[in-house]
């Protein structure tokens, strides 16, 4: 893993006097201050530090650091399937796109070609494919995973709008996840292309990749763009691909007659990073 990612640095959001004020707290070293912080974090979202690498909250020098702690090795075993979950949290929704239409809520859609920017080719290669947003709460581990192997091609970042990302704004909201800020992360993999979007939220002042390091800030307000054709970007499953803060969605696309959704999964269900998700059609 790239050290750029090791310490998310401190971030600051346009959004209001309280998202600053949160942005400048979460990334100050503020000794007992930022220890007392973190207790509290922990207690009034029952964060489960047993399976953190270092479950000791007074060794986290930033909230940052604390909020993207590492895992033990272990405690998320990478099933054998073809696609894993490669996140800890929630299923929001998740089936088939119908046409180039994902659904949000009840009575929300959004198409794949407002998810990646813009780019009608690209979002062409998902009709009638499958989607899947996962949300991850506050106490949640926050390091987004591989659902298989996949080498790097693209990577799309989306300035947008900072809305809170769960599920009561998500029924709310139309195009919620076409509208917050984002960064597309394109792969080319043996079974095709896929797409995973890390969406951002209110208090959402990074997201990072293992590749790029912190995408955003800075926050030009224009689509950026990045190509790795000529690279040789590789990560396999189960790999660390990024991070954000905080409690935030990600977004995968699969093209179509690619994957067939483990039948334990349900909305609003629970997932852990490593199980199934699915396996090839």
């Amino acid at each position: 893993m790239s050290d750029r990612l090791a310490v998310l640095p401190q971030y600051l959001l346009p959004k209001g006097a309280l998202t600053n004020f949160a942005g400048r707290v979460a990334g100050a070293k503020g000794g007992a201050m930022t220890t007392r912080l973190i207790r509290w974090f922990v207690g009034r979202y029952n964060v489960n530090m047993d399976e953190a690498l270092d479950p000791d909250i007074s060794h986290y020098t930033s909230f940052n650091e604390f909020f993207t702690r590492a895992l033990r090795p272990g405690v998320r075993p990478i099933a054998q399937a073809d696609y894993v979950c490669p996140v800890d949290g929630r299923i929001s929704q998740f089936g088939v796109i119908d046409k180039d239409q994902i659904f949000q809520a009840k009575g929300h859609q959004f198409s794949t070609t407002a998810l990646v920017g813009g780019d009608a080719a690209l979002a062409a290669q998902f009709e009638h494919g499958s989607f899947a947003n996962l949300y991850l709460s506050p106490r949640d581990y926050h390091r987004i995973h591989m659902p298989c192997d996949g080498r790097l091609t693209r990577m799309i970042y989306v300035p947008g709008e900072l809305f809170s990302v769960n599920p009561t704004t998500a029924r709310g909201i139309p195009g919620l996840f076409a509208r917050n800020e984002r960064v597309v992360c394109v792969f080319d993999t043996a079974n095709g292309p896929f797409v995973m979007t890390l969406v951002g939220a209110t208090i959402v002042g990074s997201m990072a990749t293992v590749w790029h390091g912190v995408v955003n800030p800075p926050r030009s307000g224009q689509v950026r763009d990045w190509s790795y054709a000529n690279d040789n970007v590789v990560l396999k499953k189960g790999e660390e691909l990024g991070r954000f803060l905080l409690g935030s969605t990600v977004v995968m696309l699969f093209p179509k007659d690619t994957l067939q959704f483990n039948q334990a999964w349900q909305p609003a269900g629970p997932v852990q990073l490593g199980e199934v998700m699915g396996n090839l059609s």
